[in-house]
């Protein structure tokens, strides 16, 4: 086990922080988490190896962690890269994921794709990391270390293609209810500072990613996703809901 790794997450609504806190924990004795929801400067890792854990928005990697993860400098450290995923698929994010870090000058030496429960439709892998998920993270960790410990520097090949999947978003953003009373914790904790406050909550759809950071973090419970919206992802995504997507690595 490693003395110490830096975490480097984002996780609207709690699923990839868990995952990569698992994976991190069993790879070093402490975890120096670094949030990257959060609107100040990245510090650089000094751990021992360093683990990247993102969600999957429509394929690809959120455009906020994308922008803040290029500024790093790797100087040859040795990273882990997994992207987290509501059960659809992760096409191209794992990919991109890598190519950032890469280009930051880390190596990678180990990936993975990991399921949590779905950030909108949460019927939609729900549970999850379970114990079943969490062993498996458990044995790619130990699989990480191995690597580590024999020097093993053999590059990753991961699925996805170039150029990436093109996913504009959707033009839309949770919205307030009767029982919002103005706190201002949405728009404290929004990623992306699409949310601002006044004589009521306004959140601008060009800008939210619909990451649900929000609709999580409202003490009153007040933040929802429009109805129609709700309605076309339980249409689209319902028959999920009795799939049990599994985890890929790569190493």
């Amino acid at each position: 086990m490693l003395n110490r790794v830096d975490l480097y997450y984002f996780s609207p609504t709690g699923g990839t922080k868990k995952t990569g806190e698992i994976l991190a924990g069993e790879m070093a004795g402490k975890i120096e988490p670094v949030n990257l929801g959060e609107k100040k400067e990245l510090r650089a890792p000094d751990g021992e190896a360093a683990v990247f854990a993102v969600p999957v928005f429509g394929g690809r990697i959120p455009a906020v962690t994308a922008e803040k993860l290029q500024k790093l400098e790797g100087g040859g450290k040795k990273a882990v890269t997994i992207v987290v995923y509501g059960t659809r698929a992760y096409e191209d994010a794992l990919l991109e994921l890598n190519d950032i870090i890469l280009g930051c000058g880390f190596q990678v030496i180990a990936s993975g794709a990991f399921v949590a429960q779905h950030s909108m439709v949460p019927e939609v892998g729900a549970g999850r990391p379970d114990e079943k998920d969490a062993a498996e993270i458990k044995e790619f960790a130990a699989k990480v270390l191995e690597k580590l410990e024999k020097g093993e520097t053999k590059a990753v090949q991961v699925p996805g293609n170039h150029p990436y999947k093109e996913w504009p978003g959707m033009p839309a953003a949770p919205v307030s209810l009767p029982e919002c009373k103005l706190c201002g914790k949405c728009a404290s904790i929004c990623p992306t500072g699409a949310i601002t406050m006044g004589e009521h909550v306004l959140a601008d759809a060009s800008v939210c990613t619909l990451c649900m950071a929000c609709v999580v973090a409202c003490p009153e419970h007040a933040r929802i996703l429009p109805p129609p919206l709700k309605e076309t992802l339980n249409q689209k995504l319902g028959a999920l809901k009795d799939v049990r997507r599994e985890n890929e690595t790569f190493l």
